[in-house]
């Protein structure tokens, strides 16, 4: 059996931890701090768990450089797609009290509009003006645009771009923003910044949702699972990104939210579950409403405050390796793609990268493996050969079969030579 230093894991998630917090987590899950108690035993209300939690927050706020003051992170669980439903319920929430401001003011004023009158207004701009867009460009986002569609009706949900449109029916490219669709005061833009299961990955921030010179713009929410820490993002350009843990930061079992501070109290509150009823709109279960789970820093109900001090881990160990912080980890994630791409593309008649070269995900590199004309026997060969000499995971997603490398921050330089010399020889042979 080989040891865990002869193995190059490639899975897109869970994927592997570095040893070395996972000797740490290991130990601490028997006695934490010289406690006698492990970590997942400890309350998550003890001043312990808190202070996890507080230092985790922190570090990723130093290493992302989010603005100070400007946004809130909260770790919840039900993982990325638990935040497509939360995404839907906080920020359908937000435009309402919005318009429910702008029309009381139309009105007179506080104490002066009469109820019924608000209300009747109001329902008459959901029907006209309430619209989510979504980007849709692999199969991730394409479940969050399903997911809003199922919690609010197709009549509220705009496809503002399929890249199935542009690609003969399947994923691998991105539409050009002048074709994009979007919506005029669309209570969100979502799209997901790094696809799995398809390879593709936006190469920069769209340059049409940024905010203009008066820092007004598109509400713009991005889900990051399987690209964040990986390269600088303009944080201040978002309304909220969110992520799942198990892929850069940590283990399965808790996601991240970065909220801005303008949709949280007392910027702006949630409407009452009374109001949503009346206007025929969702109401968001307790758990997955950020001003909750941000009120309660996060323990508003029972959290993993093991996957949390594993993360937190992962953060400590990515600012001791890098003093440059998330530009260290880009340099090194970009290198190791390149050497992988590299390879794919010195024998383009054994193997064929899925995605167009304008999309190429940094994290998950999917391509296809032909040889004598046969992909079956190909692949199967592919795969068998790569697990004997101890490179692991690299099965493509069920969906779409073929091959995936996931190139997450932990794979080493080394894994990646690995792996390419590995494609060269395979295709020589």
């Amino acid at each position: 059996m080989p040891a865990r230093a002869d193995i190059t894991y490639f899975g897109a998630g869970p994927a592997a931890l570095p040893t070395d917090v996972l000797e740490a987590a290991a130990q601490a899950l028997i006695d934490y701090k010289d406690t006698g108690l492990g970590i997942a035993e400890h309350s998550h209300r003890s001043a312990l768990a808190e202070t996890i939690i507080n230092e985790a927050k922190a570090d990723l706020a130093s290493y992302l450089d989010i603005p100070a003051g400007d946004y809130e992170t909260v770790v919840m669980q039900g993982g990325g797609t638990g935040e497509f439903s939360a995404s839907v319920y906080n920020l359908v929430g937000a435009w309402v009290a919005r318009q429910h401001a702008a029309i009381v003011k139309e009105l007179g004023g506080e104490g002066a509009a009469d109820e019924a009158a608000v209300v009747a207004a109001l329902r008459a701009r959901v029907e006209t003006g309430l619209k989510l867009d979504y980007l849709v460009t692999g199969s991730w986002s394409l479940k969050a645009y399903q997911e809003a569609v199922r919690l609010l009706g197709p009549e509220y949900v705009n496809l503002a771009a399929d890249s199935r449109t542009i690609n003969d029916g399947q994923f691998g490219k991105i539409p050009d923003p002048s074709t994009w669709k979007l919506s005029k005061d669309a209570a969100m833009v979502y799209y997901c910044d790094n696809e799995t299961v398809d390879g593709v990955e936006f190469p920069e921030f769209p340059a049409v949702l940024a905010p203009g010179a008066d820092g007004t713009g598109p509400l713009v929410v991005a889900d990051m699972s399987s690209n964040i820490l990986s390269r600088r993002i303009p944080v201040a350009n978002y309304a909220l990104l969110f992520f799942g843990a198990q892929k850069n930061l940590g283990s399965t079992g808790v996601a991240v939210a970065i909220i801005r501070k303008t949709l949280l109290p007392p910027a702006i509150s949630q409407p009452s579950p009374a109001l949503m009823r009346k206007l025929g709109l969702p109401i968001p279960p307790i758990v997955l409403q950020y001003e909750i789970i941000a009120k309660n820093n996060s323990l508003y109900n029972t959290l993993s405050i093991f996957d949390v001090y594993i993360a937190g881990l992962v953060l400590k160990k990515l600012l001791q390796t890098y003093p440059d912080k998330v530009d260290g980890q880009q340099a090194v994630a970009d290198k190791k793609a390149k050497l992988i791409y590299a390879a794919l593309d010195a024998h383009p008649d054994v193997y064929r990268v899925v995605p167009d070269k304008t999309a190429r995900s940094r994290m998950n590199i999917c391509f296809r493996v032909t040889k004598n004309g046969n992909v079956d026997e190909a692949e199967k060969a592919f795969l068998k050969e790569a697990t004997s000499q101890n490179l692991i995971g690299l099965k493509g997603h069920r969906s779409v079969g073929g091959i995936r490398a996931s190139n997450y921050n932990s794979i080493p330089v080394a894994g990646a030579e690995k792996l390419a010399r590995f494609i060269e020889a395979f295709a020589k042979a």
